[in-house]
């Protein structure tokens, strides 16, 4: 069976102190979805803020608000990360590349219409169209190597199933916002949802 995933790539954050985050490895793939515990919601809000860290700005305000700013610019944000695809009859696993950012997960259905799409750097992974019927998953950019095959038919169904997850996500998000950022919990909650276009309709490309 082919099941699809939301992950989010998070790591370790020592001395953080403006909310509850879990103890874990260094780059640790997160899959986004309605089961995470309020510490690793947390994790996933720390980890997208400090990843574009890069936007902030000194407006006085309470530091905690303060380190999510860099979330809440109406251009959107980059979450690092992207789609995990797992054939759970061979064992076999592909995980976004370096680089690869969860915000441009539809990107998949492009695959579904038959084109191109990029999926990162190290370890590479990489699309291979077969006919007009079947994706062929390249996990570590070898060939020959692992594969995964998917009906293109299929991944629609597989892509939404991914919506899902994100918008069980979101919803642990806007508890977690009003517990921790109840000043930002409004606005925090709209920019996951415009950055990692979670509740749009779901569309192949025409």
């Amino acid at each position: 069976m082919i099941v699809i995933h939301p992950v989010l790539e998070t790591g370790t954050l020592p001395g953080f102190e403006f909310w509850p985050v879990p103890e874990q490895p260094p780059c640790h793939l997160t899959p986004l979805n309605g089961t995470l515990s309020d510490e690793q919601v947390g994790m996933a809000m720390a980890t997208m803020a400090g990843y574009n860290s890069s936007r902030a700005d000194d407006r006085p305000t309470d530091p905690a608000d303060a380190f999510l700013n860099p979330l809440l610019h109406e251009e959107g944000f980059v979450a690092p990360g992207g789609l995990r695809v797992q054939d759970t009859r061979t064992g076999t696993t592909l995980t976004p590349g370096c680089c690869c950012g969860l915000e441009d997960w539809r990107g998949w259905l492009e695959i579904a219409a038959g084109d191109e799409l990029w999926l990162g750097h190290d370890p590479t992974p990489w699309a291979e169209q077969l006919g007009e019927s079947t994706v062929r998953l390249h996990p570590d950019g070898e060939r020959p190597g692992p594969v995964i095959e998917i009906a293109r038919t299929e991944l629609p169904r597989l892509l939404a199933g991914v919506q899902q997850d994100l918008a069980h996500f979101l919803l642990l998000v806007a508890a977690w916002a009003e517990q921790h950022v109840p000043r930002s919990a409004q606005a925090l909650v709209s920019a996951v949802d415009r950055s990692l276009d979670i509740t749009a309709p779901l569309r192949r490309p025409s």
